[in-house]
């Protein structure tokens, strides 16, 4: 019995009563502490003091820049700007330059900003907490440097307390408890100004990898002689059309339908459904319910590059209620935000030449042997079509999508069969060069915040 006992006390801890001061178990057991070889750790108190904030009482006609904050350190931003009859809460925070920005009930993943001079003049709702930053002892730009870091994250992610979905850090536990590493200021100052000087290098390449994705964009314009989306319509009182020519009851493309955007191009145009089939039946005749097909699902479409990223596979028997399509199929998301990002690809080697996947694809499958399908992927993926198209978005905020008619009657220029390859390749080359780009920057900055996290903790 005195074996078992014994045997048993090694999974129990005990800390004396009189030196509780939190009933936190995780913070009692101290499992866990972060520490730094370099640093001194120091609590949130030691820089941090609650703020003495103002209230800003709430007028229906006056306009106010709301600010929310970013996870994974990414800090504050300007979320909106509306009117005042459009908020649902009648008194707000007003926000202050440099003070410590996070949300109360949901404070995990790194969410904490720093209020730059351009959100000082925003308002927060009372779900949003403010801390006054001592300047003497903290670089705010340090300090937002430290929620970038992943280890930083996952130690104040572990201090959080509450219910999914409300997961935050009580402000007492923040001050007393959350402890991070904090150098002198100068230190602080220096290693600002070394991440900065990195970053100055970064943008430089980030401006190249735009400037590759642009020309992609401009060069197919060029190519087809039309000149840059307008971006606007312009509108005229009255406008008479032969009811013999309506085969369409979509009033902006009755109305409009010479401002397509590759409508003007010096090469005759054909409607897209003139070339295409839009959401055709796929014939599965030839599949029994066990074999398998290809699954796709939004997720699985790279939103900047046009490829298909996932390889899943599920059987013909699960493919009621999702879109059907088949190799060689243009893939188009129709909803929003994901067709804006550009979602869309064609599809290839596909399990059995089959697949399924999200009903908010569109389905474009060529029936002309006037175009070549990565011709047509090409501008359908191009800015201007994808600007266009939100202009003839239906339903509700936040489920729009771009309907059946819009791409039934998209013009679209039909040059010869060698410059549509031309075209398609140099926008694919285009894109590629841009992806290398964008990959390479991505590879920087994770190293970037490797070695910063490298100079604090070891």
């Amino acid at each position: 019995m005195g074996g078992d006992m014994l045997s048993a006390m090694k999974y129990i801890s005990t800390v004396p009563f009189s030196g509780m001061f939190n009933w936190d178990v995780k913070i009692i057991l101290g499992d866990n502490i972060i520490t730094s070889k370099k640093h001194p750790m120091k609590p949130f108190s030691y820089f941090t003091r609650p703020a003495n904030i103002q209230k800003v009482k709430i007028e229906d006609e006056q306009e106010y820049k709301i600010i929310g904050v970013r996870s994974y350190g990414l800090g504050a931003y300007k979320n909106r700007i509306t009117k005042g009859k459009y908020l649902k809460m009648k008194v707000y925070q007003q926000a202050k330059l440099n003070h410590l920005f996070w949300c109360k009930v949901d404070t995990k993943n790194g969410a904490f900003g720093i209020i730059t001079q351009e959100l000082s003049d925003g308002i927060a709702s009372s779900n949003m907490m403010f801390a006054e930053l001592d300047l003497s002892r903290i670089n705010p730009d340090y300090l937002q440097l430290l929620f970038r870091c992943p280890k930083i994250n996952t130690y104040m992610d572990s201090m959080v307390t509450g219910t999914t979905n409300r997961k935050y850090i009580r402000f007492s536990d923040l001050l007393n408890n959350v402890k991070v590493p904090i150098p002198s200021l100068e230190e602080q100052n220096e290693l600002v100004k070394a991440y900065n000087d990195i970053m100055v290098f970064i943008k430089m390449e980030e401006m190249k990898a735009i400037d590759i994705d642009l020309k992609a964009t401009v060069n197919v314009r060029n190519a087809l002689g039309v000149a840059p989306y307008p971006g606007h319509i312009e509108k005229k009182l009255v406008h008479y059309i032969d009811y013999c020519a309506i085969d369409s009851w979509s009033v902006p493309q009755i109305l409009h339908a010479e401002n397509s955007p590759f409508g003007k191009s010096k090469f005759a145009c054909r409607k897209l459904s003139d070339l295409a089939f839009i959401n055709p039946k796929t014939d599965l005749s030839m599949l029994s319910d066990a074999d398998n097909m290809s699954f796709i699902p939004m997720e699985d479409i790279s939103d900047d590059y046009g490829e298909w990223i996932g390889k899943r596979v599920g059987s013909k028997s699960n493919i009621k209620g999702y879109t059907k399509f088949q190799d060689g199929d243009i893939i188009w998301a129709k909803i929003t935000p994901c067709m804006q990002n550009g979602k869309s690809t064609i599809l290839k080697n596909l399990v059995n030449g089959k697949g399924y996947g999200s009903t908010e694809f569109h389905v474009i499958r060529i029936k002309s042997n006037d175009v070549l399908p990565q011709y047509i992927h090409t501008l359908l993926r191009h800015f201007d079509v994808l600007s266009d198209a939100k202009k003839y978005f239906t339903g509700s905020a936040g489920q729009q999508r771009v309907p059946t008619s819009y791409l039934e009657n998209l013009l679209i220029p039909i040059p010869p069969l060698d410059v549509q390859k031309q075209i398609a390749d140099e926008y694919t080359k285009g894109i590629e060069q841009a992806k290398q780009g964008y990959m390479k920057i991505y590879n920087y900055k994770q190293e970037l915040k490797k070695n910063f996290e490298t100079q604090i903790f070891e």
